[in-house]
């Protein structure tokens, strides 16, 4: 495949938007000295000699812009910019995962992860065949009323099991390397559909303007032991961050559409769960910042810190101005790290049957700043189940509303949970570019200038 160049003028912080505020200076008003030196820009418009391609993170936008900040593959090369439009090209372009060389990928149009070398369409049973797994075979090797519920499944059927998954991994998986932009090209209704961006290890990615949507796994595993009633529990993400550094995800969509969670079937009482998270956090990954995407119709939405013995001193991320509509929890559930949570739009009202459990989670000591973000709620929604914790994660801060009014959403959690959220946290947010002092206007806002395709 070819690689196509793109211009590549000094990098911008800004971000290009569709709707664009303009300044217009009168001949009169501009005799008279009206306004004159003093020329005020929002913070979200743009030059028209904005490249998409080559904007980096603005300084101080959330802790991705800490130290080195985020640039991801602005100094790419010709030879390492490309355009791609299949699967086999988006796997060809992102190239070694262990090449830090910078480079830009721009996804032209939708990228269907479940297809071969040649695009041709692949199939669970593509991915089962030679491998020895049938559902039924496994759903009558672990009936609980037979197998039991005291441990996880092995033999025969969990081995074949195991196989196909690593089989459907390795087909719908893309790495991205240290230094790298994927992006959607403008107009294109670019993402991925059923794959998995796989950010590990790494230094310094960007991720923007993309649809990621049916991100689905084929074999779920049965675990009696999860719960009171047992979980299947599936593996792809699609979009993972596991020990990577300086992250920007940035008006992206994520959904479960066209496979939403109602068409599962049940088996041992419980979903065939095929979705796994939309965008997690987890071994150790530090500096990310997460803006302007939309999360919809999902359920375990945002994981940050992999289990309670996470790494301290890591994990701090900072998430600003993204819609969560149609969500069932982890938006997000924090561990251990510094987490600020502002300028948000949550939509908790019950969409194509996800209904909401709490939105955000403090746990395992997490230190989380929740600032001037909205909520809307049915009359129905208990204020007390908008957070959750374990009784070891704090949540601070102020400016929150519910419907339009000003609420303490700890105060009103800390009040009808045994399991308290503590209320101060020992860290103080600087990194806050664009921050809002007022979220009253965010539903109205943050409608047009959310998530894919809002970009240009």
């Amino acid at each position: 495949m070819a690689a196509t160049a793109s211009p590549a003028p000094a990098p911008s912080h800004r971000r290009s938007l569709r709707k664009r505020r303009t300044i217009v200076v009168t001949a009169a008003a501009a005799a008279a000295g009206i306004g004159a030196g003093i020329l005020v820009l929002n913070a979200n418009a743009a030059s028209t000699t904005v490249d998409l391609y080559h904007q980096t993170l603005a300084a101080k936008d959330g802790w991705a812009s800490s130290g080195t900040g985020t640039t991801g593959g602005a100094k790419a090369d010709a030879a390492h910019t490309f355009t791609v439009s299949t699967r086999a090209q988006l796997v060809k372009a992102l190239g070694s995962a262990s090449d830090t060389t910078p480079r830009i990928v721009k996804i032209k149009g939708t990228i269907d992860a479940n297809t071969d070398d040649s695009g041709k369409k692949l199939s669970c049973a593509d991915y089962s065949a030679g491998t020895g797994y049938s559902l039924s075979a496994y759903l009558k090797a672990y009936a609980p009323s037979t197998y039991g519920t005291s441990k996880l499944p092995s033999g025969t059927q969990e081995k074949a099991r195991a196989a196909a998954q690593v089989k459907q991994g390795k087909n719908i998986i893309f790495r991205v390397p240290a230094n790298t932009t994927v992006v959607g090209v403008p107009g294109t209704k670019a993402g991925i559909t059923g794959g998995m961006l796989q950010i590990q290890g790494v230094d310094n990615v960007i991720v923007r303007n993309l649809t990621f949507a049916a991100t689905q796994d084929c074999f779920p595993q049965w675990d009696p032991t999860d719960g009171d009633s047992g979980n299947w529990n599936s593996q792809y993400d699609a979009v993972t961050l596991r020990g990577a550094t300086h992250v920007w995800a940035d008006h992206n969509t994520f959904t479960d559409a066209p496979g939403l969670d109602t068409s599962d079937p049940t088996y041992y009482g419980r979903q065939y769960q095929i979705h796994d998270g939309d965008l997690d956090i987890t071994k150790g990954s530090d500096l990310v910042t997460v803006e302007r995407n939309q999360f919809t119709n999902h359920d375990k939405t945002m994981l940050i810190g992999s289990s309670d013995t996470d790494s301290v001193g890591k994990l701090r991320v900072s998430i600003h101005h993204n819609v969560w509509k149609g969500i069932v929890q982890r938006a997000p559930l924090a561990r251990i790290g510094q987490i600020h949570i502002y300028n948000n739009y949550f939509d908790t009202t019950t969409l194509n049957g996800y209904v909401l459990q709490y939105s955000v989670n403090s746990r395992a000591k997490a230190q989380v700043v929740v600032q001037n973000n909205y909520w809307k709620t049915s009359a129905s929604q208990k204020l007390g189940k908008l957070f959750s914790g374990d009784g070891t994660g704090s949540i601070a801060g102020s400016g929150n509303i519910v419907n339009g009014t000003a609420t303490d959403l700890v105060a009103a959690y800390n009040a009808a949970n045994s399991k308290k959220l503590k209320t101060t946290v020992n860290w103080t947010p600087t990194l806050t570019t664009g921050l809002e002092t007022s979220a009253k206007n965010l539903p109205t806002e943050l409608a047009t200038t959310t998530g894919a395709g809002v970009l240009n």
